[in-house]
């Protein structure tokens, strides 16, 4: 049996030269079936306002519609460490207010640790709430809240000042008390860079395959959302065939009076 996953014990990963893995969950169901499998971290993403609302991004999202998925990814829970993602505006306006939703997020939630996106700008926030007790995993490079002022899903750090910048954002992050961080949508070489400068785990997402860890969208590698697939996704899965085939099955079972037979009948 596995022991529990904990904030210090995927720091001492890094530090024993181990992988990570992190897939977001959004329920019960997927929880335990992630948890089941060995995964260490539940990211409880923003992204659900794309693959669970059906949303064209994260911004719509609100505290409420986190702590919901948050608390129902905690039941599904035994061994794996449940983050969640703090929504747009839920910690930008003040620092006093990001305390108290990161602290929502603990309390009504039942999350571990939370993440929010931003680097320099973000370092103030990340140290009050780690303050308070609260474990705060990063986020920087191509960060989804951003993306009016990126113009869209870009590649960051390609050219020298955005490097450079993000190179910062990465030093703010750690020295600011973060556990860890989410590197997305950046050149392998400097998430490779950002990797051996930080003593803290790194996260990558289309960031190359020289991060301590790895995460990935569930809706995305098991073929679940097909809307549009980022170049850094890959299937695992095309669950999509597979519940299209089971349901047509199904619909055709019962038209034919098939379903349900007398095994799935009561005398």
């Amino acid at each position: 049996m596995a022991e529990k996953m904990t904030v210090p014990e995927v720091v001492k990963m890094k530090q024993r030269g181990e992988k990570i893995t992190c897939l977001t969950a959004y329920d019960y169901s997927f929880a335990r079936i992630l948890d089941e499998a060995g995964v260490e971290i539940l990211l409880v993403g923003d992204s659900l306002g794309c693959v669970v609302q059906g949303r064209e991004n994260t911004l719509p999202v609100t505290m409420d519609e986190m702590i919901y998925h948050t608390r129902a990814v905690a039941r599904g829970r035994t061994h794996a460490l449940v983050v969640a993602d703090m929504p747009f505006l839920s910690y930008q306006v003040s620092t006093e207010q990001a305390v108290q939703n990161a602290g929502r997020l603990l309390q009504k939630g039942r999350a571990e640790a939370v993440k929010l996106e931003g680097g320099v700008a973000m370092r103030h926030t990340i140290m009050k709430i780690t303050e308070v007790g609260i474990p705060v995993m990063g986020h920087i490079g191509l960060t989804p809240q951003s993306i009016h002022r990126f113009g869209g899903y870009k590649i960051q750090g390609k050219v020298k000042n955005q490097r450079e910048a993000i190179l910062l954002d990465a030093i703010a992050v750690e020295e600011a008390g973060a556990f860890s961080v989410v590197l997305e949508g950046m050149p392998k070489d400097l998430a490779a860079e950002i990797t051996g400068r930080l003593s803290i785990p790194t996260i990558g997402i289309g960031a190359g395959a020289q991060c301590d860890g790895q995460v990935l969208v569930i809706h995305d590698m098991l073929g679940l959302f097909q809307d549009f697939t980022p170049k850094f996704v890959k299937q695992y899965a095309d669950l999509k065939g597979v519940i299209t085939a089971a349901v047509k099955d199904f619909a055709r079972e019962v038209r034919e009076e098939k379903f349900p037979g007398e095994e799935h009948t009561f005398k």
